[in-house]
């Protein structure tokens, strides 16, 4: 790993950032981020196989697991806590593991990315099997806590993906199916929660929506398994209940707050039409 020189380490275009004006500097941030989505449209047929081999062992009873560290980290957990209330998911499906434990999540959690026997331990406390897929998200692709959870499901017959974000890494190379996005030096050198992490996070808005629209948690375009969590929620359901069976506002609510989703709602009306 230490012979493995990442690309997000690479040195900044740009230098004497303190002495930009605040235009300057939101402006060449800008610029380096209108890069990010090019890069990530280079690897979406890797991306695509790495959906189609979640899909096919998420229909089958498995389960979508993400380890990674520091940022990293953060965005994985951040997009499996985002699927039950988008897609109506059990929060059991997707899950997100981050290097240091929950605490990690607001506080750096020292050495803990540097763990190399911890993410196979902490995946362990799921009973995590082969009926399941492994994707380990690391912008180096040098994170010992990933590559060691990474290379231990592989050892025990789980499928294995990566996200990252430099060229012919160690993380990629232990993977079964990984995606690297190559989004080059950041603005500020090395701070990978900037153009890194904003390509992670597209990477897996794209994973999990493009799976859940394939296992059938999307209607049309309308997110009808989504749970009706606060006032937002039941207005944008009742617009939806409006628009499918052509009915008042007062009428769409009082279904949508019997039957708790839109989905369950258009399925009453369809039985009860039939």
């Amino acid at each position: 790993m230490e012979d493995h020189k990442p690309d997000t380490e690479k040195v900044s275009k740009y230098d004497h950032l303190e002495r930009m004006s605040s235009k300057e500097l939101l402006t060449n941030i800008n610029r380096e981020d209108q890069t990010v989505a090019e890069s990530v449209e280079k690897v979406i047929p890797k991306i695509e196989v790495l959906v189609d081999k979640i899909v096919e062992m998420l229909n089958s009873g498995g389960r979508l697991f993400y380890i990674g560290a520091g940022t990293s980290g953060r965005l994985g957990v951040l997009d499996a806590s985002e699927c039950p209330p988008t897609f109506g998911v059990d929060p059991g499906i997707v899950i997100g593991l981050i290097a240091g434990g929950d605490t990690a999540l607001r506080n750096a959690v020292e050495n803990a990315e540097d763990a190399t026997e911890q993410a196979w331990k902490d995946l362990q406390k799921y009973n995590i099997t082969d009926k399941d897929v492994l994707v380990g998200i690391a912008a180096s692709g040098t994170t010992p806590y990933v590559i060691g959870g990474i290379k231990k499901a592989r050892e025990n017959g789980i499928i294995t993906g990566c996200i990252t974000c430099s060229a012919n890494s160690p993380l990629a190379q232990a993977s079964q199916f990984p995606v690297d996005v190559i989004t080059g030096p950041e603005f500020v050198t090395g701070s990978t929660r900037m153009k890194a992490g904003t390509a992670q996070k597209m990477v897996l808005n794209m994973i999990t929506t493009a799976s859940m629209i394939k296992l059938g948690r999307i209607k049309g375009n309308k997110m009808v398994d989504m749970q009706l969590s606060n006032h937002k929620l039941v207005n944008r359901g009742t617009r939806m209940i409006m628009e499918e069976l052509g009915i008042g506002e007062k009428k769409a609510e009082e279904l949508l707050l019997q039957h708790k989703s839109v989905r369950k709602v258009l399925e009453f009306s369809k039985n009860e039409n039939n």
